[in-house]
């Protein structure tokens, strides 16, 4: 018998049966954690903004319409939960430093490490900070649609349902994004010269 679709899970909960819910955690825990991670860094508070981001989905699933899909809607309370943790603490959206080469070739990145000289190892480590300050210093809607795309790897329509603005916007934001990021590199490479 095949899953249940999140849809289905959706109805059960809503039938009465509290521990369909259990299902759809198990489903997207470690993708809404992610989705954090590129807002907060600390392991504790990413567990804590997940655990009450789910908790606010279960409380709000009277209301979801379903005018998107189950895991958009997820997304969207995850990024709105984790902007209202930062704001009650005052502080700006710390982005982790990710090498997306890595991530993708975890079984050879430490033989290609091997292989890197010191010096190169430096300058990709100082790329890799410029990149981060650059994401860092973004305003909030340049820096959220961008991670949302490039991080979670959302499509622009499923951004435009989480950020709620139109395509344009989105695509605009991102190609915004993008070129301040582009800037500090150059930056880089004109002071390296």
């Amino acid at each position: 018998m095949p899953p249940d679709t999140d849809r289905q899970l959706v109805e059960r909960v809503r039938a009465g049966e509290v521990n369909a819910f259990n299902f759809l955690v198990l489903r997207y825990q470690h993708r809404v954690a992610g989705l954090i991670s590129r807002f907060v860094q600390n392991p504790q508070e990413i567990e804590d903004i997940s655990q009450e981001t789910f908790i606010k989905a279960y409380r709000a699933l009277a209301q979801f319409r379903g005018d998107s899909s189950f895991y958009t809607w997820l997304y969207q309370i995850a990024v709105n939960t984790a902007k209202n943790h930062l704001a009650s603490r005052n502080r700006r959206l710390m982005l982790a430093s990710v090498d997306v080469d890595e991530a993708e070739n975890a079984e050879t990145a430490p033989a290609l490490r091997d292989i890197a000289d010191p010096e190169s190892e430096a300058e990709m480590e100082n790329l890799r900070a410029v990149i981060d300050a650059a994401i860092e210093e973004l305003p909030e809607e340049l820096r959220t649609a961008f991670t949302l795309r490039e991080f979670s790897g959302m499509s622009y329509e499923q951004i435009t349902e989480v950020m709620d603005c139109p395509v344009g916007t989105v695509r605009s934001r991102i190609f915004r994004a993008r070129e301040a990021i582009d800037r500090k590199i150059a930056e880089l490479r004109g002071a390296r010269e």
